[in-house]
């Protein structure tokens, strides 16, 4: 295994987003294009590596294919299809997970061993997919679950307390959609709990309903304005990477696979802060939610296992 050898899975406006990111932030030795459609990832390799003179470090950037993943750090996978007018979550799970089915497959007969993130939505069900088709241990496959959600919490809070956003201690958790919710009881501002500093300054609590609802719109917000997102969750994929590159044990809300019971739940991918580092995974923080938070955790789970059981375990047999 290659440390620093990052291969990326489609070459669309979110991996290049993370590419970008990578050339521009440094940490990444290797950058290995792979895309379905060759001649956009010579293009991409050629635009990408014109930049490498003002670029942080060295770093080898190509375009190439699966036999490249062999001996990877980390393979990221943004390819699939985006969600088009009209189509249902589940019409668009069982385009996506063909797709994932056929890329892990390509992946794993290179002799990968290192650890797979998955950025394809709807990404709770996709890094299942991965998981199920690559049989690689549950912590080395890991989604972004949650992660960019988080971010726009973090940004959003900070906007409002007038606070910089890197002492802001919150997370989104659930499935990466509108049923996600924030634990407002493990809320910090700095070392002081979200809930008190709303009391002490006699801010009313429905604030904190509506910066959740800034988040769970930001996405339709964007879509609507520009058509699609992408800067942001490239560099929550980015920030991913770097902490399993530099074995950070960093925790993140990415969409980690809960077995033991944990949060109620068992053979399920979803979004939880966990501590992630060089293994993918090291273990869950398991944070005691209310009975309100509890039951949103639970419908999440519940749709995503529904929509599992309607089609993708079909796909995942064929």
């Amino acid at each position: 295994m290659k440390k620093g050898k990052v291969v990326l899975v489609g070459t669309g406006f979110v991996g290049m987003s993370m590419a970008y990111s990578m050339l521009n932030r440094g940490g990444v030795n290797e950058l290995i294009l792979i895309d379905i459609n060759k001649d956009k990832t010579i293009g991409e390799e050629m635009d990408l590596s014109h930049g490498l003179p003002f670029a942080p470090q060295k770093m080898l950037i190509k375009a190439g294919d699966y036999d490249e993943c062999k001996d990877a750090q980390i393979v990221v996978i943004t390819a699939g299809v985006a969600q088009k007018p009209g189509q249902t979550r589940l019409e668009l799970a069982e385009i996506n997970a063909k797709i994932m089915k056929d890329i892990t497959k390509s992946i794993m007969a290179s002799g990968f061993d290192g650890i797979i993130v998955v950025a394809s939505n709807p990404v709770d069900l996709m890094t299942y997919v991965v998981s199920k088709v690559s049989g690689l241990p549950k912590n080395q496959v890991i989604g972004s679950g949650t992660v960019l959600d988080t971010a726009r919490l973090r940004y959003l809070m900070a906007e409002y307390f007038k606070v910089s956003s890197k002492n802001i201690h919150a997370y989104i958790m659930g499935e990466h959609g509108d049923s996600s919710f924030v634990p407002w009881a493990h809320a910090y501002i700095g070392c002081k709990k979200v809930e008190d500093v709303m009391k002490d300054n006699h801010h009313p609590m429905t604030v904190l309903e509506d910066i959740h609802k800034g988040v769970v719109n930001a996405a339709y917000e964007i879509i609507d304005k520009k058509k699609a997102t992408y800067y942001g969750i490239g560099m929550a994929l980015y920030r991913i990477v770097r902490a399993i590159l530099d074995n950070e044990n960093s925790i993140l809300t990415v969409s980690t696979y809960l077995k033991d019971g944990e949060y109620g739940q068992d053979d399920i991918y979803i979004g939880v802060p966990a501590i992630v580092n060089s293994k993918g995974v090291r273990e869950l923080l398991t944070l005691e939610l209310t009975e309100k938070e509890q039951e949103k955790l639970d419908e999440s789970a519940r749709v995503l296992k529904q929509m599992r059981s309607d089609s993708i375990d079909k796909i995942l047999k064929d």
